[in-house]
């Protein structure tokens, strides 16, 4: 009897093994936060230290590297909202997840890495902008934007409701998008999760995405203050083909003149710029100044309901074991190059933000320079949840990197691909390679039947920059002949990491033939 007794008590013991595994030790899965802004610029968040700190700072932001790590070269694989978004929850490049452009819906019934988390025991939810235009799959719960959603009394379609594709259906709430969003995230962490599991949560703001409006509480912020202007605004840039005359400034007038006429135009949602009687240079830097105030009092909201959220994580015990993320799905131009918009490789629009707290295992006040991609986010996160990364994903864990540990063998080089093309001076397609210190884009200008893209083709080009002598990129070195080894083997490096993420271009005979005449 008390033999019987003693082994249905030990056989209860081991049955409670995996309870107390996961309960409220030190072993406990962490839950996950990913919070994502739409187009937020490095040098508009005031930790990374740009010439916007001072004027516009974003303490509730900037907690995240105060309280945790700092990455300072996480880049894009196509820097544009929805293939970015697609590869953020594929763990594939925009060749495999089938997200080229801004028109292609990402495969509801493909994998994911919510899917998985849901699989392996976590509550799920995303609300926000999803913008990949068909349901969310994988999500216990969803309350998610049409497309790009409003600024002001958006609307928002949640699970259970009939859902309809893209732009069309939702509810609409009362106040500010910015606002909204993170009322329906803290609610559903308050009331509507389930509370005996982890849970994994991704807040998605519409914001700092242009048509930039901000809430009424912010119409005085910035009012009296001139932003500082970047270095690169006024420079004459010596981007595109080399045989062309002033090519490069011909892109940048038509970049600034596209601005300058948003700006000025009476549906500009804030208020048009009056440039009567300026010159061109005025007119830039009027454009610049409402620019840049319209957009910063967007992030002002984004900042402050970050702060809600990270205070509801204080105040109910749960910051210790809660991974906190703040990344955009891409870069922002805001005014370097005197350009606004994203998709080129170029510096301020490839970097990402990306700020990560969490106390057990991610050291307070650290940095990391190491070259991570938006493919890293999901195998990242999985390994974190104590979850193999499926191997039809592209991207690498950086766990080890951000506990201080980077493996011997992590990447020196990325690869970028841009494929909604649009003509010579709007985002001509390109791809190319980037490492610490170089970078090599190859322009080769084709649509390749991607849906979006314009049918015009371009002359191909190719492009060079040395970052360590020209951090802005200011000046195309590809045909100095003191770089000629070092684009030589960049050419081999691409080649490399074509064929390692299965990009390679025998798909499209046409950029064959191109690559035959320009390639050397």
């Amino acid at each position: 009897m008390n033999l019987k007794i003693n082994i249905l008590t030990i056989a209860g013991l081991f049955l409670a093994l995996p309870l107390i595994s996961w309960g409220k030790g030190d072993n406990k899965r962490p839950n996950i936060i990913f919070m994502m802004s739409d187009d937020h610029a490095m040098n508009a968040i005031s930790a990374y230290g740009g010439r916007l700190k001072k004027v516009a700072p974003t303490p509730h932001i900037d907690r995240l590297a105060n309280e945790g790590m700092k990455m300072n070269n996480v880049l894009c694989t196509n820097a544009i909202c929805t293939p970015s978004r697609a590869v953020i929850m594929s763990g594939q490049y925009s060749h495999m997840n089938g997200v080229f452009t801004l028109v292609d819906d990402y495969n509801p019934d493909a994998d994911n890495m919510a899917k998985i988390l849901q699989r392996n025991g976590y509550t799920t939810a995303i609300v926000g902008k999803w913008h990949l235009h068909k349901e969310p799959k994988g999500f216990d719960y969803y309350n998610v934007l049409p497309g790009q959603g409003k600024y002001h009394n958006p609307l928002f379609k949640e699970k259970g409701e009939v859902w309809i594709d893209s732009k069309k259906g939702g509810k609409r709430y009362s106040g500010y998008c910015t606002d909204v969003t993170a009322d329906i995230a803290l609610e559903w962490l308050k009331e509507k999760r389930d509370k005996s599991k982890p849970f994994f949560l991704m807040l998605h703001q519409k914001a700092p995405h242009g048509l930039w409006e901000y809430a009424d509480r912010h119409k005085d912020y910035l009012k009296d203050e001139f932003i500082p202007e970047p270095e690169s605004l006024y420079n004459d840039k010596q981007h595109g083909p080399l045989h062309q005359a002033k090519h490069g400034s011909s892109i940048s007038r038509r970049n600034s003149n596209s601005m300058l006429k948003r700006a000025s135009s009476p549906k500009w949602p804030t208020g048009k710029i009056d440039t009567t009687g300026l010159s061109n240079q005025q007119k830039t830097s009027l454009a610049y100044q409402k620019y840049l105030k319209d957009y910063l009092r967007c992030v002002k909201a984004v900042d402050e309901n970050v702060g809600r959220v990270l205070d509801y994580l204080d105040d109910n015990d749960l910051a210790e074991n809660t991974i906190v993320i703040y990344t955009s799905d891409q870069g922002q131009f805001l005014g370097e190059h005197d350009y606004y918009d994203k998709r080129w490789m170029y510096e301020e629009s490839l970097h990402m933000p990306f700020l990560i707290r969490y106390p057990k295992g991610i050291k307070a006040k650290s940095t990391n320079d190491d070259i991570c991609i938006n493919a890293d986010f999901a195998p990242s996160l999985l390994d974190y949840a104590g979850v193999a990364t499926p191997n039809w994903m592209q991207g690498q864990s950086f766990k080890p990197v951000l506990e201080g540990n980077t493996p011997a063998n992590w990447r020196k080089s990325m690869y970028y691909r841009y494929w909604m093309h649009m003509s010579s001076h709007l985002n001509p397609a390109h791809y190319g390679v980037r490492t610490d210190r170089y970078k090599l884009i190859f322009f080769h200008g084709l649509p390749l039947g991607k849906k979006g893209a314009k049918k015009q083709e371009i002359k191909p080009y190719w492009e060079f920059y040395d970052l360590k002598k020209d951090q802005q990129e200011m000046k195309n070195q590809y045909e100095n002949p003191k770089y000629a080894d070092v684009i030589a083997d960049l050419k081999e490096e691409l080649i490399r990491l074509k064929k390692q993420y299965k990009d390679t271009d025998e798909a499209y005979p046409e950029l064959v033939k191109v690559k035959e005449q320009y390639w050397k």
